[in-house]
């Protein structure tokens, strides 16, 4: 994402059509959030429909993630110099057909081939609609207000898509969750044409390609490598080649953005230990915020029998926590630093993925879920309020945009990283578990194995927010609140 290095100077008339602009650009905005999270109440379905393998099924996220994350960066810059106005409107459009694509798919390949396609799109839908905010509202007061509404659909955006997701499942078909993007996306970009104006950055247009190709095909190697394992073990030696692709092509990409002229991501940004530490919690905390939804997905549904609307009500707790604390968090910001939230409220998410272990086979919603939603969701809450506060105060104006964008990368390839490698050490304590049991395999004895498998998958969530409050605790050393640049908004949710 971008920063506003253009806006109009306060003697310029406001622009009379930046409220529904606004309206056009906060539709947008809604739908690439909650497409991240509205295939995970329709995953089971898709799944059995479409007979994905459990080792595969977590590709219908990743894929999104990937490709989203992956390309973020990229997707600023381009934003900025061929024009925020037309890469908007190629986002909706090219969403919208990446929509129909991965809805009409026959099999498992298809939909993660559509959904990565959907990815790439938000990767230009994402910056363009953050810097057409930030361009499109000139005075001070007025684009807090638009800022405000950006961060409000961050937040809210995981919760409307799993309730979306359940009634679009359980009443039509899951390819629905889908399809629903095509005619929102077509009309938000009709209704673009009279109301959005068009502006670009000065300068010199050089896009940095080869960082782009790297970094994203790194991933995939990361993510097939531990895919990869699900399927044939740790044991195999193809599951390190992938892994060891990924790691090579990775270190590739910090060697090319260290030499280019026009980098992807300049690496004085990340290098710098405070905002470095931010960045790194930040990754950790969305790879296990997104695992652990993945699975809670399946316990609801599997085990505890949720029809998809229903489970997705279910998660509503955890959705209205992370926009609660976000909103009453704001303020300690100030009077306690980030620092100290940002760890608090890492602390409260680790008690609350710990609680999830105490999971049973056939209940434990309001016992266990519920309570682990609400710890977890205030939790990450306050976390993520109090994230942009470390990443990107004392920062260098020309670096703000990058800075910004690496908090949604993060998120995004941790939501990537996270699904792929817990449902691989799922699959492993599954199948171990089916491998020891003696006897006749009764109805009972499959659900008792899902539940050792959630188990470790939960622990390891547990472990990935526990790493991210070490990185903060070791790494970050600020601990007084300095302002955010204003132009910069809440980050995604």
């Amino acid at each position: 994402m971008t920063a506003a290095t253009d806006t109009t100077s306060p003697g310029i008339a406001l622009d009379p059509r930046r409220w529904p602009a606004l309206t056009v650009i906060s539709v947008a905005t809604l739908m690439v959030v909650l497409d991240a999270s509205i295939i995970n109440i329709a995953l089971p379905r898709a799944q059995a429909d479409l007979q994905i393998s459990d080792a595969d099924r977590q590709w219908a996220v990743t894929a999104y993630a990937l490709a989203f994350g992956g390309l973020l960066l990229l997707g600023g810059r381009v934003v900025d110099f061929v024009g925020r106005k037309r890469v908007f409107m190629i986002g909706l459009v090219g969403f919208a057909l990446a929509s129909m694509v991965a809805g009409v798919a026959s099999n498992g390949a298809a939909l993660f081939a559509g959904r990565a396609l959907q990815g790439a799109f938000a990767a230009l839908l994402a910056p363009a609609a953050l810097s057409l905010i930030a361009v499109t509202f000139t005075d001070g007061r007025e684009r807090a207000k638009a800022f405000g509404v950006y961060g409000a659909l961050q937040g809210a955006g995981g919760a409307v898509g799993l309730i979306a997701g359940g009634v679009l499942t359980e009443y039509a078909n899951w390819r629905w969750c889908l399809f629903v993007n095509t005619p929102i996306a077509l009309a938000a970009a009709l209704a673009a044409i009279p109301t959005v104006r068009e502006s670009r950055a000065e300068g010199t247009r050089r896009y940095d390609i080869p960082g782009a190709a790297l970094v994203t095909t790194g991933l995939v190697a990361l993510v097939r490598g531990f895919t990869h394992a699900a399927e044939d073990g740790w044991s195999s030696g193809s599951t390190w080649i992938l892994l060891a692709v990924g790691a090579i092509l990775l270190i590739a990409f910090v060697a090319v953005e260290g030499r280019t002229d026009h980098p992807l991501l300049p690496l004085h940004v990340v290098l710098d230990r405070d905002r470095g530490g931010a960045f790194l919690a930040s990754l950790l905390t969305s790879a296990g915020m997104f695992g652990l939804m993945l699975f809670l997905t399946y316990y609801l549904q599997v085990n505890l029998g949720y029809q998809p609307l229903h489970a997705g009500l279910a998660f509503l707790p955890f959705s209205v926590g992370i926009i609660a604390a976000a909103t009453l968090g704001a303020p300690l910001v100030a009077r306690t630093g980030p620092k100290r939230l940002m760890a608090a409220g890492l602390a409260v998410a680790l008690l609350g993925a710990l609680w999830l272990v105490m999971v049973e086979a056939t209940s434990g919603y309001l016992p266990v879920v519920l309570p682990a939603m609400i710890l977890t969701g205030l939790g990450l809450g306050v976390f993520f309020v109090a994230l942009p506060n470390t990443a990107l105060t004392g920062i260098d104006p020309s670096d703000t945009g990058v800075a910004s964008a690496m908090i949604s990368t993060t998120q995004q390839i941790g939501g990537a990283i996270g699904p792929a490698l817990l449902n691989t050490l799922y699959i492993s304590a599954l199948s171990g578990f089916l491998n020891d049991h003696d006897g006749e395999i009764t109805q009972a004895v499959p659900l008792d194995g899902y539940i050792h498998g959630y188990r470790l998958a939960f622990i390891a969530g547990a472990v990935a927010f526990a790493l991210a409050l070490a990185a903060i605790v070791l790494l970050i050393k600020k601990h007084e609140h300095t302002d955010v640049p204003a132009h910069t908004p809440a980050h995604a949710i």
